[in-house]
């Protein structure tokens, strides 16, 4: 069983930052795409960023391009959003999950591809 725990949410204002941690249990980690998605009151889960197995590719959603950026440590089980330029329209509650399948490419963004997801951390951006 895969646990995913994140952390590093909060409050903050517009154009502060924030960095967000996801901390994996199993030794098979570094096989698998990790995603980050969001969700805001009275909408859909969306995409936020994802990136390969190996780090080596990141894909972003046009609304975050350029602000945040994601990365892992394979060494640690863990996978990070840094998140700056904050717009108030980012708050959301976060989550980290894991691609279903391992060593996938190309890397997928679609929420029904990633079948272990975290409990979430919210994101509030006062204006």
């Amino acid at each position: 069983q895969v646990q995913l725990v994140e952390s590093g949410g909060g409050l903050v204002q517009a154009g502060g930052s924030l960095r967000l941690s996801c901390a994996a249990s199993g030794r098979t980690f570094r096989t698998y795409t990790m995603g980050w998605f969001r969700q805001a009151p009275g909408k859909e889960r969306e995409f936020v960023a994802a990136i390969s197995w190996s780090g080596g590719r990141t894909y972003y959603a046009d609304s975050v391009k350029g602000r945040f950026t994601i990365s892992r440590d394979n060494a640690k089980n863990t996978v990070f959003l840094q998140m700056n330029s904050l717009k108030p329209e980012d708050t959301a509650v976060y989550y980290c999950a894991r691609d279903r399948r391992p060593i996938r490419v190309p890397v997928i963004t679609t929420p029904a591809e990633f079948d272990y997801w975290g409990q979430g951390t919210q994101v509030t951006v006062s204006s």
